[in-house]
């Protein structure tokens, strides 16, 4: 049996992920996120995922609301939020170089909904890159593009679950490294197992993260995540697409800006979410001179 490769992650390798912008480059070379996050119920997903997505830099995120089935006309509650936060958001349908869904999303209906579109399922299934996060974690392995989930303990003891494995959050949070690569292999996607301890894994490899601060476990943080590891994807699709970067380089890198953001939002105190994004520009800051 091939021996799993073990990679140690660090600053210098979360800078060669960093796309770093040239004089030719446009908004739209400099990578274009789709996200499909948040809902009525958790419309706090959707702004923070936008917000902490834009400021790793990335040329455009295009927001796509989650609707209700009978309420498709109305005017969108986080659609609003989302911009009263971010106005340089579009939400304007268009062309991406990866998408994000889940997040926040508590209405499975309305995401239902959105998937069937013709041209995104298009897009979804054979373009670009694919991050999956808590509400959308049930279409894993249901696309053939590249694919990084994004679970805690919980959700991945949930979603082996519904695919014949019987395995528990418990089971699952004392062997993090074991269960990510289980999980990889058995869903046939990248996994970014979240946790005190954050490891991720495409079955060939699996990337160890420095222990992250404590504080990291409040509300909102695992949206700032998925927004951060997005935009790192989005960023760097040509490359992920054409197999010159693993996917799950790109979301340890994500998964590294994160944490290292909240350390200098922290300074060994309690910290918010919001907190975290402010963060994120001097983080890749400072990775970039470093």
């Amino acid at each position: 049996m091939k021996k799993i490769k073990h990679i140690q992650w660090s600053a210098r390798k979360t800078r060669d992920c960093i796309y770093l912008p040239s004089e030719f480059d446009t908004k739209y070379s400099r990578g274009v996120l789709g996200l499909v996050t948040g809902s009525t119920t958790y419309p706090g997903a959707a702004v923070l995922t936008s917000s902490a997505a834009l400021a790793t830099g990335i040329g455009m995120v295009r927001f796509q609301p989650v609707r209700a089935p009978l309420s498709l006309s109305r005017k969108n509650l986080v659609e609003s939020l989302v911009l009263h936060s971010s106005p340089e958001v579009v939400t304007k349908p268009g062309a991406v170089t990866a998408w994000l869904l889940g997040s926040g999303v508590a209405n499975s209906g309305g995401l239902h909904t959105l998937l069937r579109q013709r041209d995104m399922a298009r897009e979804i299934d054979d373009q670009v890159p694919l991050v999956l996060d808590a509400g959308a974690l049930h279409l894993t392995g249901k696309t053939r593009t590249p694919t990084l989930i994004t679970p805690h303990a919980g959700e991945l003891a949930v979603l082996l679950n519904s695919r014949g494995v019987e395995v528990s959050s418990a089971k699952i949070s004392a062997h993090p490294d074991e269960w990510v690569v289980f999980a990889s292999k058995k869903l046939r996607v990248s996994v970014l197992l979240k946790g005190s301890k954050t490891y991720l894994s495409d079955g060939a490899e699996i990337i160890e993260m420095p222990r992250a601060t404590p504080w990291l476990a409040t509300a909102g943080t695992g949206d700032v995540l998925a927004g951060i590891v997005g935009a790192v994807v989005a960023s760097n699709s040509r490359s992920i697409m054409e197999g010159a970067m693993s996917i799950i380089k790109a979301g340890a890198s994500g998964a590294f800006i994160h944490a290292k953001a909240a350390d200098f939002a922290s300074f060994g105190g309690p910290i918010s979410a919001q907190q975290i994004s402010h963060k994120i520009s001097e983080v890749i800051n400072k990775i970039i001179r470093s």
